[in-house]
C-alpha cells in the first residue's frame, strides 16, 4: 500500500498519496468517480495549463497577484502544458458535470509542484494556495468552457484541416492521373453510362475540399472563450477585463482570434459551438465513409470483384486464406467515421442538459469531440499515406467492363427510341453479347454512326444525347 498524507479542505481531512501532487479534492474525486478508467486527453490537459498561465499573467497585471509568486506559479504551469505532470491529472471523465475536479485537480497539481519548486512542503498551499492564487479571479464554470474550446481549436487548426488539406491533394493528383480512363459508371450498385475514373475522383476531392469549409465556417464560435464570466456568466470576482487579457494571450500564444464571448450567459448556459462543431464532424465523417468505401468497392476482388483499381498491400488479410489481401486501411477510416458519428450524437444530446445557467455534462462532451478530432486527425493521416497514396488504375479491366455493360445502350436511345432500346439491352443481356455486337447485327443503326454513338469517351462529356453530338 502506498504510503499517504493527510490534507484538508473544505470538507475535512482527506489522505493523497504522498507522491502525488495533486490534494485532497483531487484524491476524493478520485474515490467517488471510479467509473471508465478515461481521462481528459492530452490537448485538454494543455490547454487548462494555457489558461492558469494566462490568469497569472492578468491578475499581476491588474494587481491582484504577487509578481513573484506568478512566475512561479507560471513555471508549474508550463510544465502542464508540456505534459511534464500529465500522470497527475488522474480524475475519471465522468464526474461533476460542470468538470470542477479537474479544474481543482489542475489547480492543485500547479499550486503543490509551485509550492515544491519555492522549497516549501507539498500539500502545505503555502505560499501558492490552489484556490486563492492559481485559480485567481475564475471559476470551474467558464475554465472549463473555455478550455474545451481552445483545446477544440488548437487540434482543429493544427492537425485536423492540415490532415485533410494533404488528402485533398492526393485525390486531386489522382483525378488528374486517371483522367483519360474510361470506366463504367454504377447507381444502386447497378451498370449506369461511362464516367472517367478522374471524374469519380474528382468527386472525392470536392468532398474533401468541402468538409475543410464546412469546419472553417464553425472557427468564430469556436474562438468566443467563456473566461471571465466566473460561476453563473456576471463575472463575480474577476477584474474587469480580465476575460479579455486572458483571451488575448491566449490568441497570442496559439496563433488564433481567440476573443471573449459576446455573451458569458450564453457561454456558460450552453456549449452550441461544441454541438456545431461536433455536428459538422459527423457530416465530414459520413463523406470520408463514402469516399473510404467507394475506394473499398472499386477495388474488390482481385480477380472476382469489381478491381478497377488497387489499393497497396499492407498486411495478410485472413488467418486461413493464404494470399488475400484486405482493404484494411479503409475500414479503419470507415470504423473512425461510425465512432465520429455517434460522438456527435454523446455531444448534441448532452447539451440538452444546459439547465439554466451552466450545462452539467462538460466533461463528455470535451472527451467525445476532442476524440473525434484527434481520431479523424490519424486516421486521414493513415488513409492518405498508407491507401490514397498508392493507389493505382486498372485501365484494361476498366475499359472492359465500359463494352461489355448493357447501358450503352443509352446513347441509342435518342436516335431508336427508348423502348427499342430497351430491348435491345435485354437481349443483349439473354444473348451474352455487347450493345455494340448485337445492334450491328441488326442493322439498327448505320455503322459510321453508330462508332460515334457508342464512343464511350464522348458519353462522359456534357451534350452527349441532348442535342450535341
Amino acid at each position: 500500500m502506498s504510503e499517504t498524507r493527510i490534507e484538508k479542505d473544505s470538507m475535512g481531512e482527506f489522505a493523497v498519496p504522498v507522491s502525488a501532487y495533486y490534494g485532497a479534492q483531487t484524491a476524493r474525486a478520485v474515490d467517488n468517480f471510479p467509473i471508465s478508467g478515461v481521462r481528459f486527453p492530452r490537448p485538454f490537459i494543455a490547454a487548462l495549463g494555457a489558461i492558469k498561465h494566462a490568469a497569472s499573467e492578468v491578475n499581476v497585471e491588474q494587481g491582484l497577484l504577487d509578481a513573484d509568486l506568478a512566475k512561479t506559479i507560471q513555471k508549474a504551469a508550463d510544465e502542464v502544458i508540456e505534459g511534464k505532470l500529465d500522470d497527475q491529472f488522474v480524475v475519471d471523465i465522468y464526474q461533476t458535470g460542470s468538470g470542477t475536479s479537474t479544474n481543482m485537480n489542475t489547480n492543485e497539481v500547479i499550486s503543490n509542484r509551485a509550492i515544491e519548486i519555492l522549497g516549501g512542503v507539498i500539500g502545505s498551499k503555502t505560499p501558492v494556495h490552489p484556490n486563492d492564487h492559481v485559480n485567481k479571479s475564475q471559476s470551474s464554470n467558464d475554465v472549463i468552457p473555455t478550455a474545451m474550446h481552445v483545446s477544440a481549436a488548437v487540434v482543429l487548426e493544427q492537425d485536423l484541416l492540415p490532415a485533410l488539406k494533404t488528402l485533398q491533394d492526393a485525390l486531386s493528383a489522382k483525378a488528374r492521373e486517371w483522367d483519360d480512363i474510361v470506366k463504367i459508371g454504377r447507381t444502386h450498385l447497378m451498370d449506369a453510362t461511362p464516367i472517367r475514373l478522374g471524374q469519380e475522383a474528382s468527386g472525392w476531392a470536392r468532398q474533401v475540399e468541402l468538409a475543410i469549409a464546412r469546419l472553417e465556417t464553425v472557427r468564430p464560435r469556436l474562438h468566443e472563450l467563456a473566461i471571465g464570466g466566473t460561476a453563473v456568466g456576471t463575472g463575480i470576482n474577476s477584474p474587469v477585463g480580465f476575460g479579455a487579457g486572458i483571451s488575448a494571450k491566449l490568441a497570442e500564444r496559439y496563433n488564433i482570434p481567440f476573443v471573449e464571448a459576446e455573451n458569458h450567459f450564453e457561454a456558460q448556459g450552453t456549449q452550441d459551438a461544441i454541438v456545431e462543431l461536433s455536428n459538422q464532424l459527423s457530416t465530414v465523417a459520413s463523406s470520408l465513409l463514402k469516399v473510404a468505401n467507394d475506394i473499398r468497392w472499386l477495388s474488390s476482388g482481385p480477380r472476382c470483384g469489381i478491381g478497377e483499381i488497387s489499393l497497396p498491400p499492407v498486411q495478410p488479410g485472413s488467418s486461413i486464406m493464404p494470399g488475400k489481401v484486405n482493404p484494411v486501411i479503409c475500414e479503419q477510416l470507415m470504423m473512425v467515421c461510425i465512432q465520429v458519428i455517434g460522438n456527435a450524437v454523446t455531444v448534441t444530446t448532452a447539451n440538452t442538459h444546459g439547465n439554466l445557467d451552466l450545462n452539467v455534462m462538460l466533461p463528455v462532451m470535451a472527451r467525445n469531440v476532442l476524440e473525434s478530432l484527434t481520431f479523424l486527425t490519424n486516421s486521414v493521416n493513415v488513409f492518405k499515406t498508407k491507401a490514397v497514396d498508392g493507389l493505382t488504375a486498372n485501365k484494361e479491366r476498366a475499359e472492359s467492363l465500359v463494352e461489355w455493360s448493357m447501358s450503352m445502350v443509352t446513347s441509342l436511345a435518342p436516335v431508336i427510341g427508348y423502348d427499342n432500346a430497351a430491348k435491345l439491352a435485354k437481349r443483349a443481356v439473354e444473348e451474352g453479347k455487347t450493345v455494340r455486337a448485337l445492334a450491328t447485327e441488326e442493322g439498327a443503326v448505320p455503322t459510321d454512326e453508330l462508332e460515334l454513338l457508342l464512343d464511350a469517351r464522348k458519353m462522359t462529356e456534357p451534350g452527349v444525347g441532348a442535342g450535341g453530338e
